[in-house]
């Protein structure tokens, strides 16, 4: 998944420093990420050397090179959407720059105090943003369950309603507030596909920043009719596909959607991730 980046690792503490030459900045407009097409296809951003913005904001580090957030554009590089980053390799740079988004879109909505309306500013030892009133914000991280709807030897997939992903998916959905994730498991597959479920078993968990998520895979079985009634407003389409029927997953299996998906169709549904 996109997060497996071994042998190399990911740092999150909260540590700045100031940027060197070899050092990447990532700079969104919009749902944009600013980047260049070397001419092997690679997926390549800026680096300390060429950006001549003064501040910038520290985000992490992978092994010794860190990741910094800019806000303006640099020379030789244009704004491409921000599905390109699943395409990009080494894949611990779409690991990098999916979190990266994350973190700008946590310090865009929180610019100013929610409890009092001030300017925030970045405490000096913590991820976390703070206020003179003495409010502390720290990033905003949504918990959602994605759920493998196991029927005998078929799985239920749905397709999106209304959404850029046209590809298979399964039901998903975010947790609400009192809520144990085995709680929206059950209410999500309810109300997206109308059907019960039992024996709900935990998976694998993925941190998402593309939607700001943590998200957790869980396979559970069909308690009951099979009988699908979709909602609409939701889902294109919900089906029960058995193994044999599935193709191979190879260009989704950096989400947990996909590894789901093809750990159901090689029959591993029961062999639970590390």
């Amino acid at each position: 998944m996109i997060q497996d980046i071994q042998p190399r690792r990911y740092d999150n503490a909260y540590t700045p420093r100031e940027k060197r030459d070899t050092d990447i900045v990532f700079v969104f407009r919009g749902r944009e990420i600013l980047a260049r097409t070397e001419e092997d296809g690679a997926l390549a951003f800026p680096k300390g050397a060429e950006v001549r913005q003064k501040k910038l904001q520290y985000l992490f580090s992978i092994d010794d090179q860190a990741f910094f957030l800019g806000t303006e554009a640099v020379e030789d590089y244009e704004f491409v959407p921000m599905r390109a980053l699943r395409c990009c390799e080494p894949k611990d740079l779409c690991f990098a720059g999916m979190t990266a988004w994350h973190l700008y879109n946590w310090y865009d909505t929180h610019r100013f105090c929610g409890k009092c309306g001030k300017p925030m500013a970045h405490h000096e030892t913590l991820r976390a943003l703070q206020c003179s009133c003495g409010n502390l914000v720290f990033p905003v991280i949504a918990p959602a369950v994605i759920v493998g709807v196991i029927n005998g030897d078929k799985i239920l997939v749905t397709r999106y309603a209304g959404r850029e992903f046209k590809g298979l998916a399964l039901v998903a959905g975010f947790c609400e507030i009192g809520e144990t994730a085995e709680d929206t498991v059950r209410r999500e597959v309810m109300e997206e596909a109308g059907v019960r479920v039992k024996n709900i078993r935990y998976f694998a968990s993925q941190p998402w920043g593309f939607a700001s998520d943590l998200l957790l895979g869980y396979y559970a079985e069909l308690d009951g009719s099979e009988e699908i009634h979709i909602d609409e407003a939701e889902l294109q389409s919900a089906a029960w596909v058995s193994r044999d029927k599935l193709e191979p997953v190879v260009e989704n299996r950096l989400s947990l959607t996909g590894t789901m998906i093809e750990t159901f169709r090689l029959g591993k549904e029961n062999h639970r991730i590390p």
